[in-house]
């Protein structure tokens, strides 16, 4: 489904590059999926595929001959996990067959769990630097003190 040769540079030129039309129409379905599913996301090329951030990496999804790839793996919640058990690939990445309906509801649903996975790993980041940071003043401040 890909044409190597041309490296896209943006999500539409990925879309326009895909040989078969049906296959175009799912690839701007999935986009318009994850717009909905997480409006704050921006959109990218990455690693030549379409590439959706928020907080880090939030989906990755890409076109070949008989399937629709879906990245990261889906971690974490148990009931999601055994959702999308059925397309799981060897990698945990998920593999959508092109011959059969694509569950758009369920990537959105995923694609609200990596919404709240990167939100809570960025929040725990930030809680971090921010207990460093008064850590080191605090440390410095008493230094200064007993000289």
């Amino acid at each position: 489904m890909k044409n190597l040769a041309a490296v896209p540079q943006t999500i539409d030129d990925y879309i326009e590059q895909a040989a078969v039309p049906e296959v175009r129409t799912i690839l701007q379905k999935i986009r318009v999926t994850i717009q909905k599913a997480a409006p704050g996301a921006e959109e990218k090329i990455s690693y030549r595929i379409p590439t959706f951030t928020l907080a880090g990496n939030l989906v990755h999804f890409a076109a070949f001959k008989n399937h629709i790839g879906f990245y990261p793996p889906v971690k974490g919640d148990a009931k999601l996990r055994r959702a999308v058990a059925i397309y799981a690939g060897e990698k945990g990445n998920l593999r959508f067959p092109l011959d059969e309906a694509i569950p758009y509801a369920l990537i959105a649903r995923i694609v609200k769990a990596r919404v709240r996975e990167n939100l809570e790993a960025a929040a725990a980041r930030a809680h971090k630097r921010t207990a460093r940071a008064k850590s080191w003043r605090g440390n410095g401040a008493q230094e200064r003190r007993s000289s």
